[in-house]
């Protein structure tokens, strides 16, 4: 059981104050966030997805365009990337759960599409309750730090991922804790190639620390 905490945003009233039992529980809750005003543009909320016995989380920064369409994390070109990766650093999708530190789609219109819109620090408070009952539920041996926004909201703002990544960070959050870059940082590099090496050698890290937690 988790009573995750209330981040006062001044956005909105508490709606965490219901104790969950299961990810399911935590889900059809969070279906229902009004939180911040994310939620106004948003399609659906997106929840974290993978086994309940996951060893290790992966937290990126929130969903994309297929992500709020579908209603699930990292199913757009980033999760095919992370998916690429995963494989050839080892680590089983099956053993992973994936999340979001915030978990509705911020964009704004550029002709027909929906360009992604970096959320604020309020926004990212409202949200963070969520994110605390997943990792409470889950309790994961190893949490992966997917890009600046979700390593900076759970390791601090002091943090930089150009810097740490792919290095274990002292934390409470779990036994083994690390960062790297958001597979989403690599699609808009001018050396794909290069860059998606540096991420596969990095989560080859979270591999060895994985097998070692």
């Amino acid at each position: 059981m988790v009573t995750p905490l209330w981040y006062d945003t001044g956005m909105a009233e508490p709606l965490f104050d219901t104790e969950y039992s299961s990810l399911k529980a935590a889900r059809e809750a969070a279906a229902g966030c009004r939180a911040c005003h994310l939620y106004e543009n948003a399609t659906q909320t997106v929840f974290g997805e993978g086994s309940p016995n996951a060893e290790i989380v992966f937290v990126g920064e929130q969903p994309g365009d297929e992500e709020d369409l579908t209603g699930r994390p990292f199913v757009g070109p980033a999760g095919r990337l992370l998916d690429k990766a995963l494989e050839q650093a080892g680590i089983d999708r099956k053993r992973a759960y994936v999340t979001n530190v915030v978990k509705h789609f911020k964009w704004q219109p550029r002709g027909k599409r929906r360009i992604h819109q970096k959320p604020n620090a309020a926004e990212i408070a409202a949200c963070r309750p969520w994110l605390d009952a997943e990792l409470a539920l889950l309790k994961p041996r190893v949490l992966v730090c997917l890009g600046a926004t979700a390593a900076q909201a759970l390791l601090g703002r002091q943090f930089r991922v150009s810097k740490d990544r792919g290095v274990p960070v002292e934390s409470d959050l779990a036994p083994v804790v690390m960062a790297t870059v958001h597979p989403s940082s690599i699609l808009r590099s001018e050396d794909r190639e290069a860059e998606m090496a540096l991420f596969v050698e990095d989560l080859r890290r979270v591999a060895e620390a994985l097998r070692a937690a």
